[in-house]
């Protein structure tokens, strides 16, 4: 974008102008070291004045007591800082910083989903110990669905066993990540001294004197790294030549690159999402995190760098909305929080025009107007009241009574749907019931809000048991539903045990056919139609395809009969769970010119599904979890023989330093009470994290066991 369009794009009210705004996100598998980071970041900006600690639950970003009891995130937290560089094309600009800490647990994976949704950048936090772990492969994928660009900060660098180098193999092994070092470390383990910035050929030594890192000194690369600083930047530059001409232009003509030659062929490559800078560190140990700040401000994109946000009119026609604070108004609302203080808060990323308090917003989805009464900038769970907020901010609303996370905000007469961001299908359920009727009324209201909040949350009721059933990604996740509904909204009430979230499919095709007849004194019901039943590979969804010719069926008839189909999907033939990867093609049938209806065809659908189901050799379906342990090689044998025990397939086995990794494809049937047995086989030592894979059918001798105790039924 030229200066002229930046200049117009900047409203002169905004305090700090769109090319000096940086959106980032910090994700990485659970205890890598988002959380600490984030909290040495916000110190080293001056929002905090003492660094919180996440074992000793003062950290600024995990301010639920769930997450200080536990010592991990469980929801995003939103926070804003300024940061102004020392070195680099942004030397001595203040610039804003809003910073959104992810979680890194696999059951709330739905917070890292949307808060990368409306991101520009991210940091990937990684541990020099283990490298790269299943749950950052989770975020790698989700950073790429988004298409955010991204720099990495492998941390931990003071742990026993770092390997800063071992690490960023892992990232081109399992990520397959073009990622090079952009600082190397000075050091390792209780050695780790600093580092060195590989554009600008400098070493900065901290100071050992001062514990929290403030004190450092920029200085000649020490001796005995001189060599291996050259051999790094040279990678570097033939790495970064491959997205800037003019740079492999001048490295080919033997020119000498200047820092802020490569400083700016990084920041081109990163926001091209064709390559990662790193950078080592120590969070807990204060080493490392102003150079990730420099990172952020030189190297992530700000949101005038990023191609305009597509949307959709009503009429399905696409539609750009790019940054400007002088355009027609257009946000996303990408998560929600019921407050104590200030009730339902909408977190909204702006991404064209300013919002002031107190204006009106369209939702296209409701065909209604939201008075906005407040405008806040969230830090954490304390809150900061605005006037305005501007295009490429982050804030929350008070006043909207009809939004779910996924609306579009935007004026009155402009036509946009932006795309909302897509969240997995819950894998566990259990039945909870209020322990008195006094509970009831407040755990109704307690779920709702709830599953508002949480798009993973989903609520719904047992037709045959009249019992309510909560289904969410995990045991942990529906332990702190739970959890809150004690605390939060003061409900008594007690749960079943955690039931699986089976799914259906078919093997082969079948052709079915549904009649619906009925005759009674009056006019009767006549609908019948006949349809083809197909498997679809896993994963590819239901697809449902109208094939009828020459008025078999009168057009007014063909949706009824579709839907039917549907809603006989959602119970299926083996044991009446939903049924997945399908193709229904609508191929004939026949209607009367006096009996037919829409409720007669709908049964027809419905009957015709069914019949093509029974003979289409139908299969139940388990979620299938990959599953890594870590743990010390000891324990190795019997933690093996436990998930043989439980089913599972062994994927791989990897030596590590001082530990083994086993990966395994295991049924989530199985893992109940896994983390207490996993502890008794390795006294305490070995980890695990567990995240869904794929479905896979149910062994006869399972199924057999599943179809004695299961109260669902055929139909």
């Amino acid at each position: 974008m030229s200066a002229n369009n930046t200049a117009s794009a900047n409203s002169p009210k905004r305090k700090f102008p769109l090319e000096h705004t940086r959106n980032i996100g910090i994700a990485a598998h659970i205890d890598a070291g988002k959380t600490t980071t984030t909290e040495r970041i916000l110190f080293y900006a001056g929002v905090v004045h003492k660094m919180g600690e996440v074992h000793e639950g003062s950290a600024v970003t995990d301010w639920m007591e769930q997450e200080r009891e536990r010592g991990i995130t469980i929801t995003s937290a939103a926070i804003s800082c300024n940061w102004t560089n020392q070195q680099g094309p942004f030397a001595g600009i203040n610039n804003q910083i809003n910073i959104i800490d992810t979680p890194g647990h696999v059951d709330f994976t739905a917070e890292v989903e949307r808060s990368l949704r409306v991101l520009d950048g991210a940091v990937g936090v990684f541990c020099a110990v283990a490298g790269v772990q299943p749950q950052s492969e989770t975020v790698w994928r989700q950073m790429g669905k988004y298409h955010v660009p991204r720099i990495a900060f492998i941390n931990k660098m003071d742990r026993t066993g770092a390997d800063f180098f071992a690490a960023i193999e892992s990232m081109r092994d399992r990520l397959k990540a073009n990622a090079h070092p952009i600082f190397l470390p000075i050091g390792a383990e209780e050695d780790f001294i600093g580092l060195i910035d590989l554009a600008s050929m400098e070493a900065r030594i901290y100071d050992k004197a001062d514990a929290t890192g403030l004190t450092y000194e920029i200085t000649e690369i020490p001796t005995e790294y001189q060599d291996q600083a050259r051999e790094y930047r040279e990678k570097l530059i033939e790495a970064l030549a491959d997205f800037d001409d003019g740079m492999a232009e001048k490295y080919l003509e033997g020119e000498e690159l200047s820092a802020d030659d490569v400083r700016a062929a990084i920041r081109k490559a990163t926001v091209s999402l064709g390559f990662c800078g790193v950078i080592p560190g120590s969070a807990f140990k204060n080493k490392g995190v102003q150079a990730v700040l420099d990172c952020i401000v030189n190297y992530l994109p700000c949101p005038l760098d990023l191609p305009p946000m597509k949307g959709e009119t009503e009429k399905g026609a696409d539609v750009e909305v790019a940054p400007d604070d002088n355009a027609k108004f257009a946000g996303l609302a990408f998560k929600l929080m019921n407050d104590r203080h200030v009730g339902k808060l909408v977190f909204m990323r702006v991404y064209s025009g300013s919002l002031a308090k107190g204006t009106a917003l369209y939702n296209p989805r409701t065909g209604k107007t939201e008075r906005i009464s407040r405008l806040l900038i969230m830090k954490a769970d304390s809150r900061e009241d605005i006037d305005v907020a501007y295009s490429g901010d982050i804030c929350a609303i008070v006043g909207g009574r009809d939004i779910v996370t996924g609306d579009t905000l935007c004026t009155k007469g402009f036509d946009v749907r932006l795309e909302p961001p897509t969240f997995p299908e819950p894998v566990i359920s259990m039945s909870i019931e209020p322990k008195t009727t006094a509970d009831q009324e407040k755990m109704a209201t307690g779920l709702q809000r709830l599953a508002e909040e949480d798009p993973t949350f989903v609520v719904s009721s047992d037709e045959e048991t009249g019992q309510t059933i909560i289904a969410g990604m995990g045991e942990l996740h529906l332990e702190i539903i739970k959890d809150r509904l004690f605390r939060e909204f003061k409900v008594g009430a007690e749960a079943g045990r955690p039931q699986i979230a089976y799914r259906e499919t078919i093997t082969t095709e079948g052709e079915g056919e549904g009649k619906f007849v009925r005759q009674t004194g009056g006019s009767g019901q006549y609908g019948h139609a006949r349809i083809k039943i197909e498997p679809l590979d896993r994963g590819e969804g239901i697809e449902i395809v109208d094939k009828i010719v020459g008025g078999a069926i009168p057009k007014e008839f063909i949706k009824p009969t579709l839907d039917g189909i549907r809603e006989a999907a959602n119970n299926g033939a083996v044991c009446g769970y939903p049924v997945i990867d399908f193709k229904v093609t609508l191929f004939d049938g026949s209607f009367h010119d006096v009996d037919s209806s829409e409720m007669s065809f709908k049964m027809a659908g419905i009957f015709a599904f069914r019949d093509a189901m029974e003979k289409a050799s139908p299969v139940l379906l388990e979620p299938m979890m990959r599953v890594e342990v870590e743990s010390p090689e000891d324990y190795q044998g019997d933690i093996m023989g436990d998930l043989n025990r439980r089913r599972g397939q062994i994927l791989n086995v990897a030596a590590k330093t001082a530990f083994v990794s086993i990966s395994a494809l295991v049924p989530l049937q199985e893992m109940f009470g896994y983390a207490t047995t996993v502890r008794s086989l390795s006294k305490g030592r070995a980890s695990y994290s567990m995240e869904p894979e794929r479905f896979e059918p149910v062994p006869q001798n399972v199924l057999n066991t599943i179809l004695e105790t299961s109260t669902r039924g055929r139909y």
